[in-house]
Order: structure tokens, then C-alpha cells, then sequence
């Protein structure tokens, strides 16, 4: 499309689905680099186009890269995670309303949510043989802003050695926190952060994971990755907890 092409020295991010997966990430002759910096931050710094994650990849995809890095899931993932109301996206709805969200929770789009492709794309890029189900149940939750997500895989595993891989990740990356503490939603709200918690309970492994989804589940993470594509400071305007939203 001649009529709309891109000059050669824009850069862009666009936090819509448009461009996410492998199959339709290019345009116009551009190649559209998944953002999330944990997992491809290199390919970012060298990207004239990104793809934002969308706010339920991010919240579930860090609670699973270090597993999937080194070849540690086995068996299917089962995952729960519950979102504010503005995680509904842009059309208005009646479940958006807070008279019906306060006091109020339920479950949508059960093991059919748009993305879970984004999320088996990232777990099969750091290991190809993941050949198990992902499944998860989106609900919405009576509150904002935030995405509180619990993840359990059935297994063999050794806390203390899971607990060491993802610090091995992590401890580089400026905005994802292991937690020895109990995490919840109001901890990470008006941050980029993602703090996770993990537990290793009757052979199943349960990685508690929390965003704001405004902000490391989009405008957040947009400005992080626009800070590495332009060489600056990975953290530039992205430390301070605003006092108003």
C-alpha cells in the first residue's frame, strides 16, 4: 500500500491485537517484534515496530517464562485470573458499569479467551515441545484497576529450585519481583511492576502473578519498550507511583 507508507524512520508501538502473533506480524513491510521485554527486550532494542501484549498475556506469560525457559512444564496449565473493569476494552457494556461490578464476580469467555494464543506462542518460543493445554478462565472482579492471576501446574518439583530459576530471570529485569510475601492487587496498582509469588502444595506448583493493567498490561509496558527501542534508560518516567489516576 504505497498511499500509506511508513517512513523509514518512525517507530511504532500499537497496543492493539492487530499484530501479536507470529502470523500477522507483518506490515507494509514491516516485522512487528512481540513487546514484552522480559522475553524478547533484545529484539525490541533493534525492532522499528512493536506489538504491545495485551494485559492477561503479560500478567500470565511472566508467571511462565521461567518454567518454559528451561524446559520445566510438562503437564497442562490451568490458570484463573480476575480483572478490573477497565480490562473490558472500549465498547461500552453493562459489565463495565460499577452498579453492576460492585459486590459482584463472575467468569467470561471461559477457555476461550483471545489470549491464550499470544501466551502459547511466548511458552513455545522458549520450549518447542510444550505440546499441553492451556486453560483459562477470565473473571471480572469488583474492583478498577489491576489483574490478579493464580497458576497451577501439576508436577514433580523442588520450591527452592523453582524459587532460583526465577530469580535467575527476574533479578536483571527492573519491574518483576519475586515476592516472599503474600501479593495482591493494591501492591502493584500505579506501577509498572509485576510482583509474583510462587507455592509448591499436594504436587502442584501455584504462581500467584500481579499487574496494572493500564500500566505494565499496556501504556506502562508501551512506554517501556519505547525506552529501549530509543536507547534510554529502561525505567526513564516509569519509577513513580502516581497519587492520582
Amino acid at each position: 500500500m504505497e498511499s500509506n507508507k511508513i517512513n523509514e524512520k518512525t517507530k511504532i508501538i500499537d497496543l492493539s491485537t492487530d499484530f501479536r502473533h507470529k502470523n500477522n506480524s507483518l506490515f507494509n513491510g514491516l516485522e512487528f517484534v512481540y513487546g514484552l521485554p522480559e522475553l524478547n527486550k533484545e529484539k525490541i532494542k533493534k525492532a522499528k515496530a512493536i506489538a504491545n501484549p495485551g494485559c492477561f498475556a503479560t500478567c500470565i506469560q511472566l508467571a511462565l517464562l521461567p518454567l518454559a525457559q528451561n524446559k520445566r512444564l510438562d503437564s497442562n496449565i490451568h490458570v484463573t485470573a480476575t480483572t478490573g473493569s477497565t480490562g473490558a476494552g472500549q465498547s461500552l457494556s453493562e459489565t463495565s458499569h460499577f452498579s453492576w461490578r460492585s459486590n459482584n464476580q463472575s467468569a467470561y469467555k471461559v477457555l476461550e479467551h483471545q489470549h491464550e494464543k499470544e501466551i502459547l506462542e511466548s511458552v513455545t518460543q522458549l520450549q518447542g515441545s510444550f505440546d499441553k493445554q492451556l486453560l483459562f478462565v477470565p473473571q471480572r472482579g469488583a474492583f478498577t484497576r489491576g489483574i490478579y492471576s493464580v497458576t497451577h501446574i501439576k508436577g514433580k518439583f523442588d520450591l527452592d529450585e523453582i524459587k532460583t530459576l526465577y530469580k535467575q530471570l527476574y533479578e536483571p529485569q527492573p519491574f518483576v519481583h519475586l515476592a516472599s510475601f503474600d501479593i495482591d492487587v493494591k501492591q502493584v496498582v500505579n506501577t509498572n511492576n509485576c510482583f509474583l509469588n510462587i507455592h509448591y502444595q499436594k504436587d502442584h506448583l501455584v504462581i500467584i502473578s500481579a499487574i496494572d493493567n493500564m500500566i505494565k498490561g499496556a501504556a506502562g509496558q508501551a512506554i517501556q519498550n519505547m525506552n529501549l527501542i530509543f536507547d534510554l534508560n529502561e525505567t526513564t518516567g516509569l519509577n513513580l507511583k502516581p497519587s492520582t489516576y
